[in-house]
């Protein structure tokens, strides 16, 4: 893509209502604007990272078993009065009537509608163990919206759920998602622990927020040393066995937020105990039949009687997880994306756009890495080299690749690694392969 023909509003300066890194970045990287409080418009940069970071969500569901189907946004009333969860969620539930006096909302979660769809369509113990997923745009009235997307109003978020014959089942499509979880994060550059945690309104009796690890993190947050090495996440998923020994390993590793700690825990770490500040961005539950049995999802066991399954839940904050990656990943100068979620891979500069040869450079490079499959940004405007440096720094694409009159009368073009600044003059050829990988 040309910058000359992208639409990238960056900017200097800071709004002054942006308290955090992710959100100032944000704003500055021209990824997001606010269209009311705690709602935003996702430009065309940002949109390009949010399409990554679910793409990414998607491949770990898929390959932890989930099927994808997409559930709308807006649910009826009637559905969460059969669960008893209607009158007793809160004012975050924004409640809406349609013009036929119907009472809807729209979604802060999805249990009841997807308990309804299965509960139509599942006859029998051949229709289990099933885990549905979908990634859809959730609202939450939050009392106070604040800190960018990291606490809007409006977000997108990956939704699982699972539906097992009995709590045996069930915990085994949990510790499913449970280190697909992992993998998710690890793919994004992300070092995410897993803390035991309150199940809130969702229900239930066992569940874990995914807490990654930031300066600028909300919450603070208490580990064992253990937990900043990377871990293998190779297991046989289906053996249930291995797969709860793995997770049980796991997890054998203290971990806590600051609600959940355990003082004889931490005292047994000692001098491995460490803290920081995390901010969540995943939270699965088991919840047994807190759902199915209000709502009368009952299938027919192996015997012939009639059985409740049991049920999870397993929900990323997709829009949530771009502002954890920034907070985890940024210096002065801008935003460091981490190459499998960045929004280009590389950041083409043109110095001197009213240059022949520079521009004529700079096009062939660009065809050759496209050719190549590299996502480029290009930026052939006719700008101070000072402004277009500040602009990549900024938007923090991983490589940064410059072309300008004195290289080229050397033969080479200037490389440069965004995440440590390195820079190296190497011929077209070779910068092209570095790139490439």
């Amino acid at each position: 893509m040309r910058l000359s023909r992208h639409f990238l509003p960056v900017t200097k300066e800071s709004p002054a209502d942006a308290q955090i890194v992710s959100h100032k970045l944000m704003l500055r990287a021209g990824m997001i604007r606010q269209t009311a409080a705690g709602i935003y418009a996702w430009l065309p940069l940002g949109h390009r990272v949010l399409r990554k970071i679910e793409q990414i969500v998607r491949e770990e569901q898929d390959r932890a078993g989930a099927v994808e189907l997409l559930m709308p946004t807006l649910q009826s009333a009637d559905l969460w009065r059969q669960s008893g969860r209607y009158d007793a969620y809160g004012p975050e539930m924004l409640r809406i009537k349609d013009r036929h006096d119907r009472e809807i909302l729209y979604g802060p979660t999805n249990e009841e509608m997807i308990t309804a769809i299965f509960r139509d369509s599942a006859r029998s113990y051949r229709d289990l163990p099933r885990t549905l997923y979908h990634i859809q745009w959730k609202f939450r009235d939050e009392v106070r919206p604040r800190f960018g997307v990291m606490r809007g109003r409006e977000f997108l978020m990956k939704d699982a759920y699972s539906f097992d014959m009995d709590e045996a089942g069930a915990r085994h499509s949990y510790n499913r998602m449970f280190v697909a979880y992992l993998r998710t994060y690890k793919r994004m550059g992300l070092r995410a622990i897993p803390m035991q945690a309150d199940t809130g309104p969702i229900g239930g009796d066992l569940s874990h927020e995914f807490i990654v690890l930031a300066p600028t993190g909300e919450s603070e947050v208490f580990y064992h040393q253990n937990w900043e090495q990377d871990r293998a996440l190779e297991v046989d998923a289906d053996d249930a066995v291995a797969l709860q020994a793995f997770v049980s390993g796991l997890t054998t590793d203290y971990s806590a937020t600051d609600e959940k700690r355990d003082e004889a825990r931490e005292a047994a770490a000692g001098d491995a105990l460490k803290t920081s500040r995390g901010i969540e961005v995943g939270h699965i539950f088991y919840f047994g039949t807190k759902y199915s049995a209000p709502m009368g999802l009952k299938v027919q066991g192996t015997d012939g009687s009639e059985v409740i399954p049991h049920m999870g839940s397993y929900g990323i904050g997709v829009s949530r997880l771009m502002g954890a990656i920034i907070e985890a990943s940024h210096d002065d100068a801008g935003i460091i994306w981490p190459d499998a979620v960045a929004p280009y891979a590389v950041g083409l500069i043109n110095m001197r756009a009213d240059d022949a040869r520079c521009a004529a450079a700079s096009d062939d490079i660009y065809a050759k890495l496209q050719t190549a499959g590299v996502e480029v940004l290009y930026d052939d405007r006719d700008e101070r080299g000072g402004a277009k440096f500040a602009t990549m720094d900024v938007i923090g694409l991983p490589w940064q690749l410059v072309v300008g009159p004195k290289g080229l009368d050397k033969g080479v073009v200037e490389l440069k690694r965004r995440a440590t600044g390195e820079k190296i003059e190497l011929s077209v050829e070779d910068a092209i392969a570095r790139i490439v990988g």
